[in-house]
């Protein structure tokens, strides 16, 4: 199966956590919901592992790997965070177009981290991205 397609697959239903957690966003408080979002995913996510036979103790990760996992799963929880509060209080198109700029924050990290090389494709890029979210405020 190609990247691309399971990246436009993702794509697809980030956009619908967007949509569902603005409607599902009335009246309720942002963490309660991203609480219960998370909890929701973890259950599904469980269920997802056990039903492909994926999920064993020798097959969860450990040392470095888990390390750099749970800090996935803190930075993961922390966006959703904002991102709910935001959209409580912004609306659903703008909010998703600034937070679609993570892609911009993924390129200097990769610079910084990664060892990734500069390239002036990437930058402009990255810059077209920026604007997109601009004109979408």
């Amino acid at each position: 199966m190609s990247w691309i397609f399971l990246a436009l697959i993702g794509a697809v239903f980030a956009a619908l956590v967007a949509i569902f957690g603005k409607i599902g966003l009335q009246g309720v408080d942002t963490t309660v919901a991203t609480t219960v979002r998370a909890v929701i995913m973890a259950t599904f996510l469980v269920a997802v592992s056990l039903g492909l036979g994926k999920l064993s103790f020798a097959s969860l990760p450990q040392g470095k790997p888990l390390l750099f996992i749970a800090l996935s799963g803190i930075a993961g929880a922390l966006s959703w965070l904002a991102m709910f509060w935001a959209l409580k209080l912004g609306p659903a198109t703008g909010v998703s177009a600034i937070d679609r700029t993570s892609v911009v924050f993924v390129l200097i990290f990769s610079l910084l981290f990664l060892s990734m090389e500069f390239s002036w494709k990437a930058l402009l890029g990255a810059v077209f991205i920026v604007l997109g979210a601009v004109l979408m405020i």
